[in-house]
């Protein structure tokens, strides 16, 4: 059993975690059929026909993305939704700003400099605010990222997955390994910091290939790298109809030859699927594993925001007509709920133990308001199954709990099962 009455204690923070600002750019070219974000294809009805038809064809240099109307009301409603959060975070500095996606490169650098002036003037933005922008290969110009470095965005995000033309296709990409490694080229003549996504364990993939797709990424010397193990998810066309992929050891042996790679390079291992070169983890994805507070506008953005009382998580409505709609009427969320008070402590380990270092021991007390002890019956277990190191200054995964996080997670389950 719990400690007697740590269950039925308020909470009582005596500070707030570091604030950051998720920016959600729901449409994409084409839907991958391994996503299961929040995305897109953009269209619109036919005032002809009515029948849906693309307001973006595939990119061409020079050419737009969305139509000008529908980015200007996006940005609109974006504009309008902090403005409604405010009340929520009033006062709290940002630390860190992400636009994410669907491909936040389909809109323009006026655009993004227009949000970005917005955020300025509504919230008190940290000097030196890591700024994200994802952006894909198949929508890359010169132009429009010197555009983006000039509105502040200071830290790129390209979705390479692969430098080989057939896994490409197989992923359903709009780009082609060369416009992979043009999108790096021209990227690093505006950018000192850039992440590259890749994935592995592809359909009919080989481990020498998964290899060379590192090598081909570690030339370029990133500051980042995240390399994502392609899983199945729900909702997807690839769980509809899964196309062959390697066994599970041939999976494994991909992982530990490309972290062996990367570390021989100078990478860090810090997050699970995240290696940085020394001093450039990406600041803003390790407040969410510190759980840290985060705003989300946008369509089928999320929050978790932290009050001296309580936690909440909000979601805004989906689909982004809908979105839009519904924040002309200052009505932009779908849910809001308190997180209840005995699943935070899973909430704060869903996110924490992702971290290969692990998390000072002081830093779960301050993040969810609930006394060391209230899980020292799960650590105890956790550590006796060897999936668990802690000190009287840190908490962190083994390698076997960094092998098995799953089942080192359902330790902190608790009664949330």
């Amino acid at each position: 059993m719990h400690p007697a009455g740590i269950k039925s204690q308020a909470l009582n923070f005596q500070a707030f975690p570091p604030l950051s600002l998720y920016i959600h750019i729901p449409w994409c070219v084409r839907k991958c059929p391994y996503c299961d974000f929040n995305s897109h294809e953009a269209r619109t009805p036919s005032p002809l026909q009515g029948e849906a038809r693309p307001v973006l064809s595939l990119p061409k240099e020079g050419e737009g993305r969305l139509s000008a109307s529908l980015e200007q009301q996006y940005v609109a409603a974006l504009i309008r939704d902090l403005e409604l959060a405010l009340p929520l975070i009033w006062g709290r500095k940002v630390y860190t700003v992400f636009f994410g996606g669907g491909t936040p490169s389909l809109l323009s650098g006026e655009s993004v400099a227009e949000i970005l002036r917005q955020v300025r003037m509504l919230l008190p933005l940290d000097l030196g605010a890591e700024i994200t922008l994802e952006a894909n290969p198949g929508t890359v110009e010169a132009a429009r990222f010197a555009a983006y470095r000039d509105a502040g965005v200071n830290r790129l995000s390209l979705g390479i997955q692969s430098f080989n033309d057939v896994h490409l296709q197989a992923l359903g990409r709009i780009h082609s390994a060369d416009e992979a490694k043009r999108a790096i080229e021209i990227a690093q003549q505006h950018f000192d910091n850039i992440n590259l996504d890749l994935m592995y364990a592809l359909p009919n993939q080989n481990l020498d290939e998964a290899l060379q797709d590192t090598q081909t990424a570690l030339s370029f010397a990133p500051q980042h790298m995240s390399c994502y193990h392609l899983t199945l998810e729900p909702n997807t066309l690839f769980h509809l109809n899964p196309p062959v992929l390697p066994d599970d050891d041939t999976g494994s042996d991909m992982q530990q030859r490309i972290e062996e790679l990367l570390a021989a390079h100078g990478y860090q291992h810090y997050e699970t699927s995240a290696f940085a070169q020394p001093h450039r983890q990406s600041r803003h994805n390790l407040n969410y594993w510190q759980f840290g507070d985060y705003l989300g506008i946008g369509a089928g953005a999320h929050s978790k925001l932290s009050f001296h009382d309580k936690v909440i998580r909000q979601m805004r409505h989906k689909q982004p007509q809908d979105y839009m709609k519904q924040t002309a009427e200052d009505a932009p969320l779908l849910s809001e709920h308190e997180v209840p008070r005995d699943e935070l402590a899973f909430e704060f380990m869903m996110n924490a133990l992702r971290l290969n270092q692990g998390f000072d021991s002081v830093l779960f007390q301050e993040r969810t308001s609930l006394p060391l002890l209230a899980i020292c019956r799960e650590l105890e277990e956790a550590e006796r199954r060897e999936l668990l190191f802690r000190d009287h200054q840190r908490i962190a995964p083994t390698q076997l709990g960094q092998r098995f996080l799953n089942d080192l997670l359902e330790i902190f389950l608790g009664d949330t099962k």
